[in-house]
């Protein structure tokens, strides 16, 4: 039997403007003694890109059974990836199954787990988002096929997808009368806990459908008209692909169902002379250093569906109001400023989804 050198390409669907400069991705014959992967994709709550991908997982099968596991490639200076122990091509027309990842399970958390058979293949168990949202990670797969006959000299492509869901606050305001200042965002109970199945390339929740308060904190920001990223140095979430409740205000005010929100750490004051409006001057509250606290959070009900590989950018627009008091406030529901925050949203395949959200209060009078 002749056994010659595998290698594959990986490929990335992400069309961004980021990947405008990456190298070519069209699969070479290169002279190799060993299985080798062409450029593909990174982690953390950062977008994984060709130029950032330096290190994928890859596990083969051939005939149901376990050719490598788990094995780790390595981009070399030739935009490949290679791996330390090196595997070749089998028969002639014998087919190999690839499924490959990244990051490693170290950074995911999780474990990685295969069976053979009929239904050979990979799962990602009981994968748990990061509470931090600095330590989340842009988790990515691609699955393909190859046989020596049809893949010996081209090599076999990897296209990789992602498999989270990006999420990205920004705020603005064109209200004269009142100057905004933001300092954190909240993303409240989403569902955190999943499966993902890298044959059928779909998540399963975990049957408790527990959830988590995502928080991050920026460099103090004055709302402008123009939109403003107020995700902070811990960068975008990357977040469990659901369907979201939205948090009912009126009829939950502390949000007992465990539904969804998104909140802004905010100073409300007039323009006119710097009156504090928000917090509200009555408030007693005291911040870690045991001082009044000068911002407070204000929130919004989140609906919607969240799909895997797209990334959602949700703009704040507290020009006509700023909501209603958190839920893990002592005194949640109630409006902020009468008005509505608008609430836009786009949505692409990894690209900016926006979405502009008044953030009206769900209840109360409106801004005269």
């Amino acid at each position: 039997m002749k056994k010659t050198p595998l290698f594959l390409a990986v490929l990335s669907t992400m069309a961004l403007a980021s990947c405008a400069d990456d190298e070519p991705v069209n699969p070479q014959s290169i002279d190799s003694d060993g299985i080798s992967f062409r450029s593909g994709l990174a982690s953390r709550a950062t977008e994984t890109t060709n130029s950032n991908l330096n290190s994928i997982y890859v596990t083969a099968f051939t005939g149901g059974d376990t050719y490598f596991a788990n094995e780790n490639f390595v981009k070399g200076t030739d935009t490949y990836f290679t791996s330390k122990n090196k595997y070749e091509w089998l028969e002639l027309n014998e087919k190999i199954d690839f499924f490959a990842y990244s990051p490693s399970q170290d950074e995911l958390g999780a474990d990685i787990t295969s069976t053979e058979g009929a239904t050979a293949g990979l799962k990602l168990e009981n994968f748990a988002v990061p509470e931090q949202i600095a330590d989340q990670v842009d988790f990515i797969t691609a699955n393909a096929s190859g046989t020596r006959k049809e893949n010996e000299a081209t090599g076999v492509e990897l296209t990789f997808d992602h498999r989270l869901s990006q999420i990205e606050i920004q705020a603005k305001s064109e209200n004269p009368k009142y100057t905004f200042k933001v300092t954190g965002v909240r993303i409240g109970r989403a569902e955190y806990i999943g499966t993902f199945d890298f044959t059928t390339n779909k998540w399963t929740l975990d049957d408790w459908h527990d959830t988590q308060v995502y928080t991050s904190s920026c460099d103090e920001l004055t709302l402008t008209a123009t939109p403003q990223s107020i995700m902070g140095p811990s960068g975008n979430a990357m977040l469990m692909p659901q369907t979201l409740t939205p948090w009912s205000p009126a009829n939950d005010p502390d949000n007992v169902a465990r539904d969804s929100y998104l909140s802004v750490l905010v100073q409300i004051t007039r323009t006119s002379d710097g009156y504090r409006v928000y917090p509200f001057p009555e408030d007693t509250q005291k911040d870690a250093s045991g001082n009044l606290r000068q911002y407070a959070w204000a929130s919004i009900p989140l609906s919607g569906t969240w799909e895997q590989g797209k990334k959602y950018v949700y703009t704040l627009d507290f020009t006509s109001g700023a909501g209603n008091i958190d839920p893990d406030d002592p005194n949640p529901g109630q409006p902020v400023l009468n008005g509505d925050i608008k609430f836009k949203v786009t949505v692409d395949d990894w690209t900016d989804t926006g979405s502009t959200i008044p953030m009206n209060p769900t209840h109360g009078p409106t801004i005269g």
